[in-house]
């Protein structure tokens, strides 16, 4: 009996802590493990009995990188909860915000945390040292998405200007008109790096899963939508968990989610691949001269998806300031025993918020389902397929491999492990 372990035991370039491992045996991968280990954080237990207006500042602390997501996701659910409907104005601000973390978020892992797989560095910094240009140019480019967030959302990191139905100020005009250039020069950056990103050697690997994400009535899904799948299904956010169903796993901190049974994928392959018609001309084309089609399934050319959807956000933010006309801050909310579902579209996919709350506005019951929890169970199954195609590949190599895999989904495990059950036995 022949016997091989492929074992990281904390993974480089992803946010928060987890190790990989894979087991096989006579030829066979018989186990894997994305192993995370990180420290739940309660998140769920410390909204409850907290007034509603609470909720999109104290979820933005699940992440530095997205929290405008949480914050968006919180607002929908309160909205819905209260029946308050905003303004198109407000959702095009609200999309403007949520632009400039796609763009912060989409750099960073594009150029610090995945580029270095294709590139052959351990890190952005070595690779600074033969692509110093590209570096820098992803520098640029990610400081213009946080201008825009503290532009529209106070500050870059965790945002302070979000509230339920609105802000608590919206920027003026000229504000807006300060920081276009900036997003035409990070555009124009973006544009003059496709060629590199497209010539990356990519893996012959593609994956059958089920994709999901939100369908919206204007554009490329971002703030908001309806929930659809790759199967035909389209249905209000309020139906998410008659789909998806999370249990525990032991090897993991994070919840293991599937949809309708199914092992299933949100982020960047689903929005273009349900999507890809929706995109501004401009990232239409980058998609075309990076050779993707009207779909991708092959999880390694996640790159090309995120260098294209930056692109869009870059050409979103700049056509919402271009047409900008004003508008109050915030619509008037009225407090109400109810319960509200709300979902937004993470730069890795998908984030579902469920709140509970009394006839005084406090938080009774709270669930929230991340990109990266609904990932995990598809990253597992990615490993198991590419690692027994690959078993005459060098132990180092494999190794590498499987790491890139696992950075292919930018899994942020520090979102993903806000819960966990606990089950204590007296005896």
């Amino acid at each position: 009996m022949t016997a091989r372990t492929i074992k990281v035991g904390t993974l480089a370039r992803v946010e928060g802590e987890g190790g990989m491992l894979v087991e096989v045996h006579d030829g066979r991968v018989e186990k894997v493990q994305l192993n995370i280990f990180e420290p739940p954080r309660f998140f769920e237990a410390l909204l409850r009995g907290r007034d509603y207006s609470e909720a999109p500042d104290i979820t933005a602390r699940i992440c530095g990188i997205c929290p405008v997501a949480y914050q968006m996701s919180a607002c929908l659910a309160m909205e819905d909860a209260f029946g308050v409907t905003v303004p198109d104005e407000i959702r095009l601000m609200r999309r403007l915000l949520y632009c400039g973390e796609w763009i912060e978020s989409h750099a960073l892992h594009i150029f610090f945390l995945h580029a270095p797989d294709f590139l052959g560095f351990d890190s952005g910094i070595d690779m600074a040292r033969e692509h110093r240009g590209v570096v820098e140019s992803a520098l640029r480019i990610k400081r213009a998405g946080n201008e825009l967030m503290s532009v529209v959302g106070g500050r870059s990191v965790h945002p302070v200007n979000v509230k339920v139905g609105g802000f608590h100020r919206m920027p003026t005009v000229p504000e807006l008109a300060a920081i276009r250039p900036d997003l035409v020069a990070a555009r124009d950056e973006v544009l003059e790096l496709v060629p590199l990103l497209a010539g990356f050697d990519f893996p012959d690997f593609e994956q059958p899963y089920l994709y999901v994400s939100l369908g919206a009535d204007n554009g490329y899904p971002l703030e908001s939508g309806a929930l659809v799948s790759s199967e035909g299904l389209r249905a209000p956010v309020r139906d998410f968990e008659e789909h998806v169903v999370e249990e525990h796993v032991a090897h993991s901190n994070a919840l293991h989610a599937r949809f309708d049974g199914q092992l299933y994928v949100v982020g960047p392959l689903a929005r273009y691949s349900l999507h890809a018609d929706a995109l501004s001309p401009l990232a239409a084309q980058v998609a075309h001269a990076a050779g993707l089609g009207p779909q991708c399934r092959n999880p390694f050319r996640s790159i090309l998806v995120r260098t294209v959807e930056l692109v869009y956000a870059l050409d979103e933010a700049i056509r919402i300031i271009d047409d900008w006309p004003g508008c109050v801050a915030a619509v008037p909310v009225e407090v109400r025993a109810g319960v509200g579902h709300g979902a937004t579209e993470a730069p890795r996919g998908l984030l579902y918020h469920r709140y509970r709350v009394d006839e005084s506005g406090a938080i009774t019951e709270a669930q929230i389902v991340p990109p990266t929890s609904q990932n995990q169970p598809s990253v597992e199954d990615d490993l198991r397929v590419f690692v027994q195609d690959r078993l005459d590949l060098p132990h180092d190599v494999l190794t590498q491999q499987c790491e890139t895999a696992i950075r292919n989904y930018d899994p942020c495990i520090s979102c993903a492990t806000h819960f966990l059950c606990l089950r204590v036995d007296s005896r």
